[in-house]
């Protein structure tokens, strides 16, 4: 079967999202990497969200790919996504499940104009039943999730993947596979995050790979068992 990631219908709509990202985050990037620089207080989730409302911030066309190339090998039946922007990864995703013919992605985002926009992207990909677009904050969502999660992708702030993470593992299947963007280019956010899946006694197997903003790759292993002598 032909991967429908590479149908017109699908196409047209990241190319389209992704020129839109191209011509805006020439201007709205610069802005704010100075933000963080001059930043010296840690943010909330409302003042990020505030923060990058200008821009699109999506992952690279080639992690969209490798996210494709993931959920049609591992199949999974829950994808949990923190940080839909306009839903360029999202559609990566739910191409991936519609393919597999199972399967549903739940994303979340704070920024209620970027929600819609990406509501209206899934649908005009034809993606819409694959994918609930939620606008929320990410650790309330994952804490009250009721499902269980096989596929985790991070893409939000990095400095609140610690949070998403543990908020969500009581939710992970045994196996689940966990993706977290930008902790390389990010990095000292991204710390507390990489100690902890670093950290075999947490319940991951995890590594790092240099792909410029740089990504963690964990598999969740299962809560961790305490042996008392």
């Amino acid at each position: 079967m032909t991967s429908s990631l590479f149908s017109p219908q699908i196409q047209d709509v990241l190319n389209r999202i992704a020129s839109e990202q191209q011509r805006v985050d020439e201007t709205e990037q610069p802005k704010l990497l100075e933000q963080i620089r001059r930043r010296e207080a840690a943010w909330t989730p409302e003042e990020l969200v505030a923060a990058c409302a200008g821009g699109y911030y999506a992952a690279p066309a080639a992690i969209g790919r490798m996210l494709y190339a993931c959920v049609r090998a591992v199949r999974p039946r829950t994808v949990f996504e923190f940080g839909t922007a306009y839903g360029f990864t999202a559609i990566h995703i739910a191409a991936a499940l519609r393919d597999n013919g199972s399967g549903k992605l739940y994303t979340v985002d704070l920024h209620s104009g970027k929600c819609l926009a990406a509501r209206d992207n899934l649908k005009a990909a034809g993606l819409g039943e694959y994918a609930e677009v939620i606008t929320g904050e990410a650790v309330a969502v994952a804490s009250s999730f009721s499902r269980p999660i096989d596929f985790l992708y991070l893409d939000g702030w990095v400095d609140f993947y610690l949070d998403v993470v543990r908020a969500a593992e009581p939710h992970l299947r045994e196996g689940a596979l966990v993706h977290a963007d930008d902790t390389g280019k990010f990095a000292a956010g991204a710390r507390p995050y990489l100690d902890h899946v670093r950290d075999p006694a947490n319940g991951f197997v995890s590594l790092g790979v240099s792909d410029g903003q740089g990504f963690e790759l964990s598999a969740y292993t299962g809560p961790s068992v305490q042996v008392v002598s």
